[in-house]
């Protein structure tokens, strides 16, 4: 009965277990996986929100078009009023109405200034053109964050499965040794190098275990899910994709990467920003008008305790002087601005061209060495059969024989890297080029 009780009480477990590790992993393809981090990583919410304070500086500014009204309303107690003589000698006290109230609506609406107005609006929509910039950037760089880190889970995989079909191997060949050291023909060190060889696998297997662990983590803060959830990947990346020229990628990264957009728009702006300095070379041109109530009259003698009603309209011309001399050298700031703007779009271009030629010779370099790798795994399982096989008829040494798995292990890994470093590197030379 205990051995039963035992027995359902493991099977229950066993269950549980298998059924936990079923419900915590997660199949997603490539594209899944960077629409998710598109939608719930916290640096793109902040850049969209920047960006929605863009949009409303500029409604903000927008309303500079409308007048300006101010209303007010006063209530006072006014003192009874003291006639003094030349030598401040007491003349007479007069009698005041005490309770006095003013009320007023005064409004005024800017008719010209250089098109001030107007030129605000313009560099505050050119500010929500470099937020969305941003937003864009930050878009490529988030993409690339999660496609690096989904392509090192996939190249984990891979390395694991080797891992594994060597220690099915390894295993294999200790059987074998064990049966020829029952039969007297290998010495007990034949077997210490097979299980040492097994533990070297296993530790290999754990090491990527963790490194999968440690990814996985990332990427599923990054896309914004349960951190234990295992992310399963689905694709393949068996196709190289189709190689262009090297002008092509630097024509592409001319016309969509973010960063040359920014630096475009901050021309335009510095420029903007010259056409409002020099707006104070105008004069302000503005119409008012407004209404005025107030008791008491205290223009006659004795004060009278009736409202006065008031009201004017027309327009008012100022000008600042001073800016004959100041907005010459405020010209100048913004032309040196407007020339710093320019050589940043110089520099951002040299700089793009230097990655974008980097990360096309990494591509190529990628798919080159892919293949050789390939041609290298090749030779070292062909190396491997052909000493297994002397080993086997003790014609070789275990010492020859754990050279060749090493190379077989070293041939198989570099080659399983290297087919996953060729998508790696064509999704950065997307990033460079600002398409990914």
């Amino acid at each position: 009965m205990k051995l039963k009780y035992r027995m359902t009480l493991l099977l229950l477990s066993l269950f549980i277990f298998t059924a936990n590790a079923q419900t915590s992993e997660r199949k997603m393809s490539l594209d899944e996986v960077v629409q998710t981090a598109l939608e719930n990583h916290t640096q793109l919410k902040l850049s969209k929100e920047n960006i929605q304070i863009t949009k409303q500086q500029t409604r903000i500014i927008e309303l500079q078009k409308l007048p300006t009204i101010n209303a007010s309303a006063n209530a006072f107690y006014l003192g009874d009023a003291l006639i003094l003589d030349k030598d401040f000698t007491k003349v007479a006290t007069l009698s005041m109405p005490h309770f006095g109230n003013t009320y007023g609506v005064q409004a005024s609406e800017l008719i010209f200034k250089g098109g001030i107005v107007k030129k605000s609006i313009e560099i505050s929509e050119l500010r929500e053109q470099l937020a969305e910039l941003d937003l864009e950037k930050d878009q490529q760089n988030i993409k690339f964050l999660v496609t690096s880190n989904y392509l090192d889970i996939y190249k984990i995989i891979n390395q694991k499965n080797v891992f594994l079909n060597n220690q099915k191997l390894a295993t294999e060949r200790l059987e074998n040794v064990k049966k020829f050291y029952k039969q007297g023909m290998v010495t007990r060190n034949e077997i210490i190098r097979g299980e040492l060889l097994l533990k070297n696998l296993q530790q290999g297997i754990l090491v990527l275990d963790n490194n999968r662990a440690s990814i996985n983590y990332q990427l599923t803060t990054a896309i914004g899910i349960s951190t234990d959830i295992l992310i399963e990947p689905t694709d393949s990346f068996s196709d190289i994709p189709e190689a262009q020229n090297l002008k092509y990628y630097l024509e592409l990264a001319h016309q969509n990467h973010p960063v040359l957009k920014s630096a475009q728009t901050g021309i335009k702006i510095a420029g903007k920003n010259i056409e409002i300095i020099k707006t104070d070379r105008m004069p302000t041109i503005a119409a008012f008008g407004g209404y005025n109530m107030a008791r008491p009259i205290t223009a006659t003698m004795p004060a009278k305790d009736f409202y006065t009603n008031s009201w004017q309209s027309g327009l008012s011309i100022s000008y600042s002087i001073d800016n004959l001399y100041k907005t010459k050298e405020k010209v100048k700031l913004g032309k040196f601005q407007l020339n710093q703007a320019n050589n940043v779009l110089d520099l951002q271009l040299q700089q793009l061209d230097v990655q974008t030629n980097a990360a096309y010779l990494k591509w190529q370099e990628a798919v080159k060495q892919a293949q050789l790798y390939k041609e290298s795994e090749a030779l070292a399982n062909e190396n491997y059969k052909i000493v297994e096989a002397k080993y086997l008829n003790q014609l070789a040494l275990q010492a020859d024989m754990t050279d060749a798995t090493n190379a077989k292990l070293e041939a198989e890994l570099l080659s399983a890297n290297s087919e996953i470093n060729v998508h790696y590197q064509y999704y950065n030379l997307m990033k460079t080029t600002g398409t990914l």
